[in-house]
């Protein structure tokens, strides 16, 4: 696992053979990180299921109960598969996007 760390955000991209290996580090390193935003950018050569993908979801709804963002990116998957509260975006810029209108929200109360 590769992980950046930005102005706004830590960035993880997975570089694990399989989908498991990846959860299993993910849950790891992301208590080091559980006061930041998330952003996780998965390759569409991953081959990772939508139900492989939703076992993120308990993850991304602590982290919005903690005032923090998750965000997945990968363009293959139909986001109307998931939960509208479940942030997964085609494009990193798009996945900045929400992390920004996010922190706004937070700030104005919502």
């Amino acid at each position: 696992m590769q992980i950046e760390k930005k102005e706004r955000f830590t960035l993880i991209l997975p570089d694990e053979n399989s989908f498991k290996a990846f959860y299993d580090s993910f849950l790891i390193e992301e208590k080091k990180h559980q006061k930041e935003n998330i952003i996780i950018r998965v390759s569409n050569n991953f081959n990772i299921t939508t139900e492989e993908f939703l076992l993120f979801l308990k993850i991304a709804t602590q982290k919005k109960e903690n005032g923090t963002s998750f965000v997945i990116v990968n363009s293959a998957i139909d986001i109307d598969d998931f939960p509208e509260s479940f942030n997964v975006t085609p494009t990193l810029q798009e996945a900045e996007d929400v992390i920004e209108m996010e922190a706004i929200e937070r700030e104005l109360g919502f």
